[in-house]
């Protein structure tokens, strides 16, 4: 079912995120930060040695890379503020900290070398929380990694309320330990992924060898080419787990896009990053990668799940089998995995694999959306506006779902709703919102909001035109006038937000 479509309402094309997106160049974005010289708690020896040699590994495969080492609070936020407008036009923004953190009232913070603290208020005043850290990569375009290469004890004493820790770990080993008090299960948004270098209640080591164990896996591990990146930590984790009989297991939590990834070189030149269907992209995934999904699904991991469904959905493939694939996103859907959810929509209002169900494939795109699944609420929101497996059209409703995608930062959704507010279909919203939807849609990353912004800018409104210029300027990409007239000095600002320039 094809919904990019014309309304005849509306001066513009909208755009569905049923047809695959088109991506600007690859682009990898990491900050590294050491901490190791503390002044009022316990140093350590190897976290700068680790944050340089993981720079050093993330230069190599290709990473845009910002190195930190022994800064304080302030100093900290400066680099994370402008890590964050950076990393708006990367595919892949990643940070790596190594250095003392803490759990204070089921929140983790990381703490900087000046901190000085004595109780629950000077922890969270004087360190940066990981709700912070999340922030900083949040608008990356396709993928957000968080890695803390921290461990599970309390270095700063009694004085600091933490949770309980397993002090038979730390009694089991006299190599000093990258404190922290029971860093709290991390719950980042879909498309993140938090990596921790210990599990909760045990030590993650700060190691013996010039480098930590779990930094010295990850520089191993991320530099093999073509290894996918779910299967990239899991390896980690398991070599960590070697090396340290078992005392320190690396833990993840959050979960990755559909798409396959690969930090150093795809398989057969597929590109890092693709714009071509999900079940093209995880066909070129090697056999003895595939059986290592194979036992990830059966561990319950959903992306897993994911990555073989897409295999068995390439008819040109030899092992499509859509019946099978139906099978393994059930399984997902079970789970509570908001792409499968949206993936098994498909086959059913298609009827690949299934019987056409439309009553089933509606209850499953309103389930991804419940979830805030951005694909699907933009979807239901072209079904709603034109009708579709059994729904009457219901503008309002639509209109509300455009909404909802566009605040979650689909680039197609926030296109779209510009244009509705541009044709003054949304109440209360004029020509600056609409702009703010357009800017924000071209810092998210969709290649078709380029195209139309550059090749067809009349198809909005004079002062429309005019309040995106005022934001680019705002944002030092354009320093002409603010006419409406979408010129080469606009144009060259309008590619400059998106990152081309």
């Amino acid at each position: 079912m094809n919904r990019i479509f014309r309304l005849f309402i509306l001066p513009v094309l909208l755009l569905s995120s049923s047809v695959g997106l088109v991506w600007a160049s690859p682009d990898r974005v990491a900050l590294v930060i050491g901490m190791a010289e503390y002044e009022a708690i316990s140093p350590l020896t190897n976290t700068r040695n680790d944050a340089e040699a993981l720079a050093d590994t993330l230069t190599e495969i290709g990473f845009d890379v910002t190195r930190v080492t022994d800064v304080n609070l302030g100093e900290l936020r400066s680099i994370m503020k402008d890590f964050s407008f950076r990393s708006e036009t990367a595919d892949l923004a990643l940070i790596y900290f190594a250095g003392h953190g803490i759990e204070v009232q089921g929140e983790n913070f990381l703490i900087p070398i000046d901190a000085r603290p004595r109780s629950n208020v000077d922890v969270q005043n004087q360190s940066v929380s990981l709700k912070e850290m999340l922030s900083v990569v949040e608008k990356a375009r396709v993928m957000r990694i968080v890695i803390l290469d921290s461990c599970r004890d309390n270095p700063l004493g009694g004085n600091i309320d933490t949770n309980a820790v397993v002090q038979s770990a730390l009694q089991a080993t006299d190599q000093a330990t990258r404190g922290v008090g029971g860093l709290a299960p991390a719950n980042p948004d879909r498309g993140t992924l938090v990596a921790f270098a210990a599990k909760d209640g045990q030590v993650a080591l700060d190691g013996t060898q010039g480098n930590s164990p779990y930094a010295r896996a990850l520089m191993d591990k991320m530099s093999r080419p073509g290894l996918e990146i779910s299967l990239m930590f899991r390896q980690v984790r398991d070599a960590v787990l070697v090396e340290t009989q078992n005392l320190q297991e690396p833990y993840t939590y959050g979960s990755l896009t559909g798409q396959p990834f690969y930090l150093t070189g795809a398989p057969e030149d597929q590109a890092d990053v693709v714009a071509e269907e999900p079940s093209k992209s995880w066909s070129k995934l090697r056999p003895d990668q595939e059986s290592q999904l194979l036992a990830l699904a059966n561990l319950g991991d959903t992306r897993s799940m994911l990555g073989l469904a897409y295999i068995r959905l390439n008819p040109e493939d030899s092992r499509f089998d859509p019946e099978q694939a139906v099978s393994f996103l059930q399984r997902a859907v079970e789970r509570g995995s908001p792409e499968a959810q949206m993936e098994l929509a498909k086959l059913y209002e298609q009827g690949i694999g299934v019987d056409v169900d439309e009553a089933r494939a509606l209850e499953l795109y309103q389930a991804a959306a419940d979830q805030g699944f951005a694909d699907a609420i933009n979807d239901l929101g072209f079904l709603h506006y034109q009708g579709g497996l059994g729904l009457r059209p219901n503008p309002a409703k639509a209109l509300e779902l455009f909404e909802q995608a566009a605040d979650l930062r689909h680039p197609e959704a926030q296109f779209n709703f510009a244009a509705l507010i541009d044709d003054g279909l949304i109440q209360d919203k004029g020509p600056k919102d609409a702009a703010g939807y357009l800017y924000a849609a071209l810092r998210s990353g969709s290649q078709d909001v380029l195209n139309l912004l550059l090749e067809r800018p009349t198809m909005f409104a004079e002062e429309t035109r005019r309040e995106l210029q005022a934001q680019l300027q705002a944002f030092d990409f354009y320093s002409g006038s603010i006419d409406g007239d979408i010129g080469p000095g606009t144009k060259r600002g309008i590619r400059a937000a998106y990152g081309l320039e």
